[in-house]
């Protein structure tokens, strides 16, 4: 079954079609700023099986130094796919991007090293990674 997913003006619509690798809560560098918080929760997907439907037109990707692909929605500004998308073998697909559609936890947070001071990190009892496993 796939799940559907959108961008916040609707512009770029998407499915996966295939269950998530794994989910995680990203605490590095690069998503605290491209989310302007503590990082992203994402699906690792294979990039295959993420399959953009309507907007490709709209999306643009940008790679900072040192970091993997980010691809947002040019209207909008939302961060939809991270982890080198379209090009790598696994992308990053964000899990808001599904609104309340979509219900599996994340199962680990990774990048825990640059968690900053200003961040509270809940005491959820998930694994703890100070980068991804």
């Amino acid at each position: 079954m796939a799940l559907n997913g959108s961008c916040l003006c609707g512009g770029v619509r998407f499915e996966v079609v295939e269950p998530f690798l794994r989910t995680t809560f990203c605490h590095c560098t690069f998503c605290k700023q491209i989310s302007g918080s503590y990082g992203t929760v994402s699906g690792r997907a294979e990039t295959s099986a993420i399959r953009v439907l309507e907007g490709q037109e709209l999306l643009r990707s940008y790679t900072p130094d040192g970091g993997s692909s980010k691809t947002f929605c040019s209207v909008c500004g939302s961060n939809l796919f991270g982890g080198g998308w379209p090009d790598s073998e696994t992308a990053s697909v964000r899990l808001a991007s599904f609104g309340l559609d979509y219900d599996r936890k994340p199962e680990a947070h990774t990048f825990m090293r640059s968690v900053a001071a200003w961040e509270v990190v809940a005491d959820d009892g998930l694994p703890r990674y100070d980068v991804r496993p």
